[in-house]
């Protein structure tokens, strides 16, 4: 018994560790896939976000929202990524980042030299680069993503 408990106890911990501090390649993974400089496809970000950060803690607004404690993009903590699910018209990829958007976008431009363009007008301004990301106010934080749209099965035609 006192065997089983510690083989227990071994398994927990390793899992923990398999979902504690974000893999290296994180800022290079998602990083190009909300900048829309990847192939925006939900499976494959789902999977790799369930494989390091474990399974989404919710689903709701067409997505499914997972938290990645300790992660940084372009230098700013990124508390939650969110992926889209079956239901949503659009594949995309979005990460709500612990600063402004103008922050987030500053960062961007000094470490990947891409900007954004404002395209409206109101007190929060939608900001998009050229290659289709797009940075919004979510609250006092932001969110970046990446959105592409996904075209029916030729069936459902």
């Amino acid at each position: 018994m006192r065997g089983l408990r510690l083989l227990v106890a071994g398994l927990l911990a390793a899992s923990s560790l398999a979902h504690g501090a974000p893999p290296s390649h994180f800022g290079v993974v998602l990083g190009n896939g909300l900048l829309c400089r990847d192939q925006t496809t939900n499976r494959y970000y789902f999977d790799y976000l369930s494989q390091h950060f474990g399974p989404p803690y919710k689903r709701e607004g067409g997505a499914y929202w997972f938290r990645t404690d300790e992660a940084t993009l372009w230098g700013m903590p990124v508390l939650e990524v969110i992926v889209s699910d079956e239901s949503f018209p659009y594949s995309f990829v979005g990460a709500v980042a612990d600063t402004t958007p103008e922050e987030l976008e500053k960062a961007i431009q000094r470490q990947d030299g891409l900007s954004y363009a404002k395209i409206d007008a109101s007190r929060y301004p939608v900001r998009e680069s050229k290659p289709g990301s797009r940075i919004v106010y979510f609250n006092t934080r932001s969110k970046i993503y990446c959105a592409k749209f996904k075209p029916l099965p030729p069936a459902l035609r």
